[in-house]
């Protein structure tokens, strides 16, 4: 396994830009909750640490994390610098995850082609509950703060382009 032993959620605040001017959007899928809400945290916490702006970061709420790609969408229209979608999907017994997960991969990719505001993809795709709370937070870090900082460095990028 790739991330086993590593917490790939340290980070070097020398090395990122002031997230001071951006403003943020982040939308959350509110299916496995305990999940999403554990990466949000730790996409604020980050923004927030990094200079952002409590009041420049907007968050919405989506059902599930296939809507990730119409809340992102929409979020654009509200002239954010860059969107973080936040979600998570547990491999079952059936094929549902194979779709959403290349729904939802394809639909952000798509955004990001069409638009001019970068849309991060922060969408756990695990087998267990166990990966999806190693990598939210647990022993592997939080892929929400990994998230915030690539949304940083892409506002950034956006900016100097």
């Amino acid at each position: 396994m790739a991330t086993a032993n590593k917490n790939l959620s340290n980070y070097d605040k020398i090395t990122i830009p002031s997230a001071k001017d951006f403003r943020f959007g982040i939308v959350v899928s509110e299916w496995n909750d305990s999940i999403t809400n554990n990466l949000y945290k730790g996409a604020l916490e980050a923004l927030l640490d990094c200079g952002a702006l409590q009041e420049n970061i907007i968050k919405w709420d989506v059902p599930g994390s296939f809507e990730l790609i119409y809340g992102s969408k929409k979020m654009i229209e509200q002239n954010v610098d860059v969107v973080i979608a936040i979600g998570c999907v547990i491999q079952g017994e059936t094929k549902h995850f194979d779709f959403v997960c290349e729904g939802v991969t394809q639909g952000i990719k798509d955004l990001n082609v069409i638009s001019d505001t970068p849309v991060i993809f922060c969408l756990l795709t695990d087998n267990t509950m166990q990966q999806s709370i190693d990598r939210s937070g647990g022993e592997h870090g939080n892929k929400g703060t990994e998230a915030a900082i690539a949304a940083i460095k892409m506002a950034a990028l956006r900016q100097q382009a």
